[in-house]
């Protein structure tokens, strides 16, 4: 028994994954929502693209390590510069002036050698005719997965899957998140969607809507095959950050006759679909797709090779960032997602090292991570103990209060409007907020950019000058006396209409309202109450709080907005005059329109980066910040923690295909999970001797009840004699 306890010194009893994984190199993690779609046309959520990222290659991507965010080539051989035509198709020079620019065009050259993963779709038999491509009921009625079919094969990728999955944007059938936005810039988008849709009608009509469409036979006039590795795209106008869309899965390769295979009667039935089976070039390959208990990449045999970044930012060398300079991706062989609906078992698994990373939920944060008086955050020793490493980074989100710029209080452009908004901004303590309501994960906004962004300006040099000061060289928001100096000049003295003398009253608009909201509510009007302002919150459900901003009837409201893509015309365009939330039906919520701050968009959002750039947009920001449309809130930031055996880790949250930068090192993992979660033993070993012990006593009278009767057997039988 004893020998039975004790002789398993090596493994761990509640090792969720079997032995043979013991020192394999294996990443394990976790996901708590099913992705809904796989097919890169239709895959838009943060929870997918974990996947679709690491399978997909677009022709960008951003470097790991640079920052500002920077996109370098991926599939393609650089990162396109577009050229300029006129209303009449004819090339403009470089340096034209913008009203003469009708078109712009994109020509991007991919590497050529690039292998698809295997897959079913590019098998052939021996004369080079597909296996696959032209499946009966009968062929395919044994058929119930895509490991089902034994023969697979691969081929290079060409410009053409590049354009074919283009046109997929516009396929009726897939809804594409981004075709509305895709069909105002790329030439000929939409009317090709119309084409199509009166294609699949005809279809249904002649009732085979499961044919497959081949967009091969359907040209689309803004995008074109050039020669087998180039292709071009040609937008309507100006739009520089389409570049950035092309770091996108939207634009990742999607060959023909993958799409010819997954359409075929019957494989949807199966589930057997592109949505549920990815096909790509990248590092990975999704081999399980089991949404109720696991994900499963593993590495593509086919993968054309790639190098770890040689350079990054200053801080990145003594990070241990550049150990794996120059080799070659990626490091890990496998990836395990399992299913965890629930945060504790998930950070208790963490805690027991089977999983190698983890974000910070609100039940586990004091277990975690500790703040000290002067806010500097750190783990906590049980943390420190465990060789576990913090990584923070500030999300490219904003998150503010926002006056509504037509409302006849709070809004218009007067000084005394300005004051009383200015005065508003100093009331409202972020830095308060942050701390009570989001454990300290933000950063106070001094303007729409967060960092990371271009244009971002940090320390003093970035302060919003009208609510902070730089003082010891920490920003230091400005006291509530100067906030009640402002409302006095602004007409409201101890909070009070100069000429009225009746209380100011301020109406925050927001939907909800729940008792889950009240502690929220209750600081809010907490800080106002600090300069004598009442604060009214009027709560209402979410369709009529649309309805009052749509038609400015609002007047203080919460909003926010997360990047699109790294770029500062993505923040800036939230204060664009033309882009108002009134009569425009754009993300101006505040509805803020200053023709100087204007004019200087007009002129920056198109610019490339830098200086000339730069300093538009510390004028822009200065313009704001002056007028004071926003209390200008806070930067979300994101905490993870990893263990000491993961490498590589640096947040991009640009990046979405960052998988292939980490590495592990499976035999210091396996020697911490033994130590971590060697069985206690004592406890069993007591209780089965005090059952020893108990049982001794039983098994001895036991006994001398069977030597009693033994006797009186014998005295009977002496008497019978």
């Amino acid at each position: 028994m004893f020998l039975l306890l004790t002789g398993c010194g090596d493994t761990s009893w509640n090792n969720p994954y079997p032995a043979s994984e013991k020192n394999q190199n294996i990443f394990y993690s976790s996901f708590s929502i099913r992705p809904k779609h796989l097919d890169p046309a239709q895959s838009y959520s943060s929870n997918e693209v974990v996947f679709t990222g690491q399978i997909y290659e677009p022709p960008l991507q951003y470097h790991y390590l640079k920052r500002p965010y920077t996109l370098i080539p991926l599939a393609a051989t650089e990162v396109p510069r577009p050229y300029y035509e006129d209303k009449q198709g004819r090339r403009l020079p470089d340096n034209v002036s913008h009203d003469k620019i009708a078109y712009s065009v994109y020509e991007i050259h991919i590497k050529p050698g690039v292998k698809y993963q295997p897959h079913p779709a590019f098998a052939r038999d021996s004369k080079g005719n597909p296996l696959y491509l032209d499946l009966t009921p009968e062929a395919l009625a044994n058929k119930n997965k895509l490991d089902d079919f034994k023969t697979t094969g691969t081929r290079e990728l060409v410009a053409a899957d590049y354009v074919y999955e283009i046109k997929r944007l516009a396929h009726p059938k897939l809804h594409s998140p981004i075709f509305g936005l895709m069909a105002e810039y790329i030439v000929g988008l939409k009317d090709y969607a119309k084409r199509l849709r009166d294609v699949v009608k005809k279809q249904e009509a002649a009732g085979k809507d499961e044919q497959f469409l081949d967009l091969r036979k359907f040209p689309l006039s803004g995008v074109e095959i050039v020669d087998r590795y180039t292709y071009r795209i040609k937008l309507y106008g100006e739009y520089p950050q389409f570049r950035y869309w092309l770091a996108m899965p939207f634009f990742a390769p999607v060959p023909p006759e993958v799409d010819q295979f997954y359409s075929q009667p019957g494989m949807k039935e199966k589930n057997i679909t592109l949505d549920w089976y990815p096909v790509g070039t990248g590092p990975y390959m999704l081999t399980v797709n089991n949404p109720n208990r696991e994900m499963v990449l593993v590495r593509n045999p086919n993968f054309h090779g790639e190098r770890y970044p040689t350079e990054g930012e200053p801080s990145d060398k003594k990070n241990g960032l550049l150990v794996d300079a120059g080799k070659p991706l990626p490091f890990i062989d496998r990836v395990e997602f399992s299913l965890e609906k629930e945060t504790i078992p998930a950070w208790n698994k963490f805690l027991e090292g089977y999983y190698d990373a983890s974000g910070i939920s609100s039940d586990s944060f004091d277990q975690a991570i500790q703040i000290s008086g002067q806010g500097e955050v750190g783990l906590t020793d049980e943390m420190q103990k465990k060789g576990i490493k913090l990584s923070t980074s500030v999300e490219a989100s904003t998150f503010y209060m926002g006056f509504n710029m037509l409302d006849p209080v709070v809004g218009g452009y007067t000084e005394k409007a300005r004051k009383l908004r200015q005065a508003i901004s100093i009331a409202v303590d972020y830095e308060e907020y942050i701390s009570i309501f989001l454990n300290g994960r933000a950063i106070p906004a001094q303007s729409p950019l967060p960092p990371g962004i271009f244009g971002y300006v940090g320390g003093e040099a970035g302060i919003n000058p009208f609510v902070y000061k730089w003082s010891n060289g920490r920003l230091k928001r400005k006291s509530i006396e100067v906030a009640k100096e402002l409302l006095a000049e602004a007409g409201y003295p101890e909070g009070r209409d100069a000429k009225t003398g009746k209380p100011l009253i301020i109406h925050l608009d927001t939907p909800g309202g729940g008792p889950d909201d009240k502690a929220n509510f209750d600081w809010f009007r907490k800080q106002f109450a600090k300069i004598d302002l009442q604060l009214d919150i009027r709560a209402t459900d979410y369709n009529r709080f649309q309805e009052k901003m749509s038609k400015g009837t609002d007047q203080l409201f919460q909003w926010g907005w997360n990047a699109d893509y790294p770029d500062p015309e993505n923040f800036m365009f939230l204060l664009y005059g033309p882009n108002a939330k009134v009569g425009k039906n754009g993300e101006n919520a505040a509805n803020y329109e200053n023709p100087e701050f204007d004019h200087l968009f007009g002129l920056m959002k198109n610019m490339p980066n830098g200086p000339k750039r730069l300093s538009i947009i510390r004028d822009m920001v200065r313009i704001a910040q002056k007028d004071a449309p926003w209390l200008w809130g806070m930067h979300p930031k994101s905490f993870s923690l990893y263990h000491s055996w993961l490498h590589n880790v640096k947040p991009n949250v640009m990046a979405n295909n960052t998988l292939k930068y980490k590495r592990i090192d499976p035999l210091l993992r396996a020697k911490e999970r033994v130590e971590w979660n060697r069985p206690v033993l004592w406890p069993v070993i007591l209780i089965i001797m005090l059952f020893l012990a108990a049982l001794v006593p039983a098994i001895m009278t036991y006994r001398r009840k069977l030597h009693a009767r033994a006797g009186q057997y014998n005295q009977h039988q002496r008497g019978a004699d």
